[in-house]
C-alpha cells in the first residue's frame, strides 16, 4: 500500500506539459535487409534517412507536418565517417539544410588510433558538424572483444567484430534545436548510471538512438521499448527513441506510447516534446535503495543463519 503511493507525484501522459515545447522529428529511414549483414549496403542506409527528411522538409514546406526544432536519427544512420567521407557529409547537411533544422546523426567514426567510435554528432544546416557523444558503454563480443585470443579458442565468430569500439567519457547531453537532449545509444537504455547521468546534466528530454536490424524480427526492439518506457516513468522525461528499422516510438513521461513504427518500415515522426527540469525521487536517491535493499537482504540471511551456525559451533565442541 505504501508502495502505491509512488504513483501519486509521477507525471502524466501530456508530452507538451512541464516545460517549454520544442518540436522533435524522429526518423526512422529502413535498412536493405535484416540480419547481421544489415549494413555490407552502408550508404544505402544512410540514402534512406537524407531522402526520409527530404521527404518531412517537403511536407513541411507543404504545411502537412510542423516545422521541426530538432531531428533525430538512429545508430549507425551512417556508418560512413562523415568527416572523412566528403559526399557523406554533403548528404547530411542537404538533409539539414532541407529541414531547416539539426539532425542528431548516429555515425561510427574512424578512431582514435587502431579504434572506432559509436558517436552521435550534431548536425547543424548552417555550420555542419558540432557537438558530440561517444557512446560509453560499449557492448562487449559484439562492439569490441576483450581478450580476443580467448575467446576466439571457443569460437572464430570473435572476428566478425573486426575493429573494437572505444568508451566514451562525457556524459550525452547536447544542446540542439532549443533542446538539452539526453541521449544514450542502443544498450545503453539498460544501465540506469548512464541514464541518471544525462538528467542530473539538465537534460530536458531523452534520446535513445538505437540500430536493431541485426535482431531481425525478434522481440529485442519490443524488449527496447519497454526499457525507454521505464526510462521515461524513472526520470520523468519524455522519451524519442529512433531506430533505424524499428521499433522507433515517442514516450510520454508517464510511460505510455504516443507513437511508435513498425518493424522494417520507414517512418517519421513529428512531436511536441515539453523540456522538463523537475527531477524525481528515483533520479535524487539513484542507487541508494538498491543498497539498502541488498544490505537489507544480507542482514535478513545472517539473522537467520547466525542461529544455525553457532549451534554447529558448540556441538562441535561438546564432542
Amino acid at each position: 500500500l505504501v508502495g502505491a503511493l509512488a504513483w501519486l507525484p509521477l507525471p502524466g501522459s501530456s508530452l507538451t506539459s512541464g516545460g517549454p515545447m520544442v518540436t522533435v522529428a524522429v526518423v526512422q529511414g529502413d535498412v536493405p535487409e535484416a540480419g547481421l549483414e544489415f549494413n555490407a549496403r552502408r550508404r544505402a542506409v544512410l540514402d534512406n534517412h537524407v531522402q526520409r527528411t527530404l521527404a518531412l522538409a517537403a511536407a513541411v514546406a507543404a504545411g502537412d507536418e510542423e516545422q521541426p526544432d530538432l531531428v533525430v536519427w538512429p545508430e549507425n544512420s551512417s556508418d560512413i565517417d562523415p568527416y572523412v567521407n566528403a559526399d557523406a557529409a554533403r548528404q547530411i547537411s542537404r538533409a539539414a539544410e532541407a529541414v531547416d533544422a539539426p539532425i542528431l546523426v548516429g555515425a561510427v567514426l574512424d578512431g582514435p588510433g587502431r579504434f572506432i567510435s559509436n558517436t552521435a554528432i550534431v548536425w547543424d544546416p548552417g555550420t555542419g558538424p558540432g557537438d558530440t557523444y561517444v557512446k560509453r558503454h560499449p557492448v562487449p563480443l559484439a562492439e569490441y572483444v576483450p581478450a580476443r585470443d580467448f575467446f576466439r579458442f571457443f569460437s572464430d565468430k570473435v572476428d566478425l567484430v573486426r575493429r573494437d569500439f572505444t568508451a566514451g567519457t562525457e556524459v550525452g547531453v547536447l544542446d540542439m534545436g532549443g533542446a538539452r537532449v539526453g541521449d544514450v545509444i542502443c544498450f545503453e537504455v539498460v544501465y540506469d548510471s548512464l541514464v541518471r547521468d544525462t538528467v542530473e546534466a539538465g537534460a530536458g528530454m531523452l534520446v535513445v538512438q538505437t540500430n536493431n536490424a541485426t535482431f531481425g524480427f525478434t522481440d529485442e526492439s519490443v524488449q527496447q521499448v519497454a526499457a525507454a518506457q521505464v526510462r521515461a516513468v524513472e526520470t520523468g522525461r519524455s522519451v524519442a527513441l529512433a531506430s533505424t528499422s524499428g521499433i522507433s516510438a515517442v514516450i510520454a513521461p508517464d510511460g505510455s506510447l504516443a507513437r511508435q513504427s513498425e518493424l522494417f518500415t520507414s517512418a517519421v515522426f513529428v512531436e511536441q516534446i515539453a523540456q522538463r527540469e523537475a527531477t524525481t525521487l528515483a533520479t535524487r536517491l539513484g542507487a541508494a535503495p538498491e543498497w539498502a535493499l541488498t544490505a537489507l537482504g544480507a542482514g535478513a540471511v545472517l539473522a537467520v543463519a547466525a542461529p544455525g551456525l553457532r549451534r554447529r559451533v558448540r556441538a562441535g565442541s561438546a564432542r
